[in-house]
């Protein structure tokens, strides 16, 4: 049995207060974190197709440089496009085979672009620079040959829980509502760029919620306010469906209705007009940021899905648990935290912790061998890891 650590825990709903808060899709964090990520997946696939297998590469450190607009209910205008630095490390040749690293870069970045932000014209309104370089030598000397275990390319760890609370579940189920296609199809002024922040006091609960209104859908000061009344009840009815207790809703609370001013951009995204995101500074791996919980601060998106331990480790531990939370009816919540220590293969971790909430009656002894044979089945099938995550079926942000 591997170095793992099993033991009991409380769970968040028992405290008094709890904070949540999730970057929305079009949050320039999140623009550069989906970015980012689609390249990864697309070299990764491209690596494959080329030359069989997923060579070195990470590119985690993008950068969106707000622009400027000017903007006015009906319409408005681009002044200066926002930049974004596509960067990071990537493999772009292997014994005299060449790839296009920056092309692929460029490419996957306008698609991913063009496919989520409908108000956003790719042409006129970013400019995207790629800034790849090839890896260090020493970090391509751990990366692995075809059918050998990984090592880690990092000392650092990862750590994820399960289930969410409710709380964390109507911060992120209220960004996924709003910002899906059957409601933006139905409320074509909601721009892509909305956050969601939550907080608890007892069973009292506060959701505070930035979204961006799309101008030329606004024609003058009261359809804004009455199109903002909208999309506050539609939340109430969405949140009266997952949570029972009180919920107060809060829309665009920095609105001056008095001086005309009021959250409407051009493009539905607050990078438009000096807005600035940065790979990694937005939502965990599990979508949400938690201050409440165990977090990592590492980046995930555009980091390797083989060997990097910032990637590999944080999704690992949200997978396990939820894995340990859908087998077994007696455990309430988990937490586990996983930490590798460079160059030792990635099913071999330095130590491990899980945290666990037991249903009454059930000790942490009877537990233990059920929960260790999720954990050593997940040691032994870490490369699903890397296949989840480059076929979307994990998330990233």
């Amino acid at each position: 049995m591997r170095n793992v650590h099993y033991r009991l825990g409380h769970s968040i709903t028992e405290n008094y207060f709890e904070l949540v808060e999730r970057k929305g899709l079009g949050h320039p964090d999140s623009i550069i974190d989906g970015v980012m990520e689609e390249i990864s997946k697309e070299l990764c696939k491209r690596y494959i197709e080329e030359f069989g297998t997923i060579l070195h590469h990470n590119v985690d450190k993008g950068l969106i440089v707000g622009g400027e607009a000017h903007v006015k209910f009906g319409g408005g205008e681009i002044i200066k496009p926002a930049e974004m630095m596509l960067a990071g490390r990537a493999v772009y040749s292997v014994e005299g085979r060449d790839i296009n690293v920056e092309g692929i870069a460029m490419e996957t970045a306008r698609r991913y672009l063009e496919e989520n932000f409908r108000h956003l014209d790719v042409d006129a309104d970013v400019i995207l620079t790629p800034k790849m370089r090839m890896g260090s030598e020493g970090l391509l000397r751990i990366f692995p040959g075809k059918g050998e275990v990984p090592l880690a390319n990092d000392t650092s760890f990862g750590t994820g829980f399960a289930p969410y609370t409710p709380l964390e579940s109507i911060v992120l189920e209220t960004e996924e509502y709003l910002n899906s296609k059957r409601y933006k199809d139905r409320n074509v002024f909601l721009g892509e760029d909305i956050k969601v922040m939550g907080f608890r006091e007892g069973e009292s609960a506060k959701v505070t919620i930035a979204a961006a209104f799309v101008s030329k859908h606004i024609a003058d000061m009261g359809e804004y306010i009455d199109r903002k009344e909208r999309v506050a009840e539609d939340v109430r009815k969405f949140i009266s469906n997952i949570y029972d207790g009180d919920v107060e809703i809060f829309i665009n609370t920095g609105d001056d209705y008095k001086n005309g001013s009021v959250y409407i951009t051009k493009t539905g995204l607050s990078m438009e007009a000096g807005d600035d995101g940065e790979v990694g500074r937005g939502n965990r791996c599990n979508g949400l940021i938690t201050p409440y919980r165990k977090m990592s601060i590492e980046a995930t998106a555009g980091k390797n899905p083989v060997n990097h331990i910032g990637k590999i480790y944080n999704v690992l531990a949200n997978e396990l648990t939820k894995d340990i939370i859908t087998q077994y009816d007696f455990v309430e919540s988990a937490t586990f935290s996983i930490v590798s220590q460079i160059g030792r293969p990635i099913n071999e971790p330095k130590a491990a912790d899980l945290e666990v909430v037991l249903a009454k009656g059930y000790t942490i002894e009877e537990a233990k061998p059920k929960l260790a044979y999720v954990v050593e089945a997940w040691m032994e099938n870490i490369s699903e890891i890397t296949n989840r995550i480059l076929y979307g079926r994990a998330r990233i942000f």
